[in-house]
């Protein structure tokens, strides 16, 4: 399927179900950062230095050539100093800060991959390029959960979230497994029966190639999750 072909099939999808309810109050205040507001005003005839970018003219690359592979074939790829290659950015807006959520380029293409081999069911989607697995998990349980909560895992977990959620002081709460990944009603019974001090806000699971088990779930299976997290609003 052509990335043109795949767009026309998200076209009139729903948008995502608005889950900031479930933030915590830290994160529900958050504000966008003045320094880019600054930034982004066209009207400001000055030199603007409130974002502290440097200047291109000091960065140290002049000219990159790498030899890549795709599809199987080498070939050649190069990176000017102020010209785009059509694909890549320049070197000199590749060297200079960005705005936090990944270079355009590399997230054209991760948008381009998840369209073709994910096929998101709602139309407001969105990719953001992060520094690893570890980091993203980081990041998102900052959203739903603050010192002293709880969290759902499974049975047998990847042992870099858990390290994530221990220094970030939230529990893991274990849920049974069985060959498919976590059992929808040991789910069920777990947050039916919760009797903690703050509620179950969020679960961490992986549904392909668990790690550690390797176990996937079926979409029977996955429905079923799904269906218990919509019941207890997870």
């Amino acid at each position: 399927m052509s990335p043109d072909s795949a767009k026309t099939a998200m076209a009139g999808q729903p948008l995502a179900k608005d889950l900031s309810h479930l933030f915590i109050p830290a994160q529900r205040a958050h504000q966008k950062s003045p320094f880019k507001a600054v930034m982004g005003n066209p009207t400001l005839e000055m030199i603007n230095m409130a974002g502290g970018m440097p200047s291109p003219s000091t960065f140290p690359l002049v000219q990159l050539q790498a030899t890549v592979r795709t599809a199987g074939q080498d070939g050649t790829l190069s990176l000017e100093r102020t010209q785009s290659s059509g694909t890549t950015e320049s070197l000199d807006k590749l060297l200079q800060y960005n705005d936090g959520r990944g270079m355009d380029s590399y997230c054209r293409f991760l948008r381009r991959f998840t369209e073709l081999a994910h096929r998101p069911q709602y139309a407001d989607w969105d990719v953001i390029a992060s520094c690893g697995n570890t980091d993203s998990i980081a990041k998102a349980v900052s959203l739903f959960c603050q010192q002293g909560d709880h969290i759902i895992v499974e049975q047998f977990s990847f042992p870099g979230a858990l390290c994530s959620l221990k220094f970030a002081n939230v529990k893991p709460v274990a849920v049974s497994m069985d060959s498919e990944g976590v059992v929808p009603e040991a789910l069920d019974g777990l947050c039916s029966s919760w009797a903690g001090a703050t509620p179950l806000r969020a679960m961490y699971l992986v549904p392909t190639g668990q790690n550690p088990t390797g176990a996937t779930m079926s979409l029977e299976r996955r429905q079923a999750v799904y269906a218990v997290a919509q019941k207890h609003d997870l």
